[in-house]
């Protein structure tokens, strides 16, 4: 699956902004408090709402006077979603472009869903999309006939629905039928959608033995991921250690290895000693850049990967080939939202990559480079990290 466009209204810092045509790879930059990390949390709301509900995903962020847009009435405006999406699965040479939207409302003290639709229309035909889901403040209907839709002369078929709350998603209960094929393929990229908030401190834990197929958010498993790699993996981690010696000066070699009582610990060996070193003592730089390798080489990778400066702990001479891997998992088919404040990290995207936030009047909206005339001419003879540091993308500065 692959998000084309999403509209951000009354959503914190975003009044409305809207991006179109988003790539598999899309970098933000801006100045600090402008949204980047606001951004990202759409889809952790989105998320938290799938798996609880939109009063406890509210709640979470002060309640839904604290989310809603300042300025806003909070008795009569919504907070709005719309997602446009792909599945990966091609019908005919072409795949349906899928919309989602979402409407929040608030009334008597509690957060309701006012609206809840996902629609499409298949190939170029005619006429008013199938809404295959449609719901308002928790009644609605859905269709059951999808598999058929777009055959001459067929009609919907739809089944009623109501929610146990208004503030319930519709997509809960019905993406789990495999009947609702485009309702299950939304609900699946808001459940496996991850953001990554790598601790050092954490990948250098020595793991309780076992085996994650998935690196933690945090890291903590890195041990653990490594040893399931090596084990049922081993042509994707001997591609990593070919990669090493380019990503991680000096190191030619990871293992994972059991000790006597049960717990697992990385040893890394650098050519020019004899012995290896635990990950304890090894370098924090080394740390991350591993378990980044780790991470985006997952056999089977998250339908959306969000990462936050991963420029931290890294030299600047790292970044570019970060980048480039961060591309290559991209390109595998899982789509990738990366925040920096790194020009050296900048410098290695192409301009349809890159997007920049300005905030205006307390507000956000989201641009992107290849949009903006000037930087695309400048960006000719010129990296893009390098028009960023010295101010040719007019706003993304302080």
């Amino acid at each position: 699956m692959r998000i084309e466009s999403i509209t951000i209204e009354n959503f914190k810092v975003f009044k409305k902004t809207t991006l179109k045509d988003l790539p598999k790879m899309a970098v933000l930059v801006g100045a600090n408090g402008s949204g980047k990390t606001t951004f990202f949390d759409v889809f952790g709301f989105l998320s938290d709402s799938l798996q609880n509900n939109i009063t406890i995903a509210l709640n979470k962020r002060g309640g839904f006077q604290e989310v809603i847009t300042r300025g806003c009435d909070i008795n009569k405006d919504f907070i709005k979603f719309e997602i446009k999406f792909r599945n990966h699965v091609s019908e005919g040479g072409k795949t349906p472009k899928v919309t989602y939207y979402l409407e929040i409302g608030f009334k008597q003290g509690k957060a309701y869903i006012n609206r809840e639709v996902l629609k499409y229309r298949r190939g170029q035909r005619t006429g008013a999309p199938w809404h295959f889901l449609d719901f308002k403040r928790g009644e609605g209907s859905a269709i059951i006939n999808e598999d058929k839709y777009g055959s001459e002369g067929v009609q919907a078929e739809r089944v009623n629905q109501k929610v146990t709350s208004p503030d319930i998603l519709a997509i809960k209960g019905l993406g789990q039928f495999e009947q609702f094929k485009a309702i299950s393929a939304f609900r699946s990229l808001l459940e496996k959608w991850y953001v990554s908030n790598f601790k050092i401190e954490y990948g250098r834990n020595i793991s309780d033995t076992g085996i994650s197929n998935h690196l933690s958010v945090t890291g903590d498993n890195l041990a653990q991921v490594t040893k399931y790699m090596y084990d049922y993996h081993r042509d994707l981690f001997e591609s990593i250690l070919r990669k090493l010696p380019q990503r991680i000066p000096g190191i030619n070699q990871v293992e994972a290895k059991e000790t006597e009582d049960g717990r697992i610990i990385l040893k890394f060996q650098d050519k020019n000693f004899e012995d290896p070193f635990v990950a304890r003592y090894v370098s924090d730089g080394t740390i991350k850049m591993f378990a980044y390798m780790i991470l985006l080489h997952d056999p089977e990778p998250h339908p959306l990967l969000c990462i936050e400066e991963p420029e931290n702990f890294l030299h600047p001479d790292l970044l570019l080939q970060l980048c480039e891997e961060i591309r290559e998992y991209s390109e595998r088919g899982g789509q990738v939202f990366v925040s920096s404040h790194s020009p050296d990290f900048v410098n290695g995207l192409n301009i349809e990559e890159l997007l920049f936030l300005v905030k205006e009047n307390g507000y956000t909206t989201i641009k992107a480079a290849k949009d903006d005339e000037i930087v695309k001419e400048l960006s000719h003879s010129n990296q893009l990290g390098w028009l960023w540091r010295n101010h040719y993308i007019q706003g993304a500065n302080l």
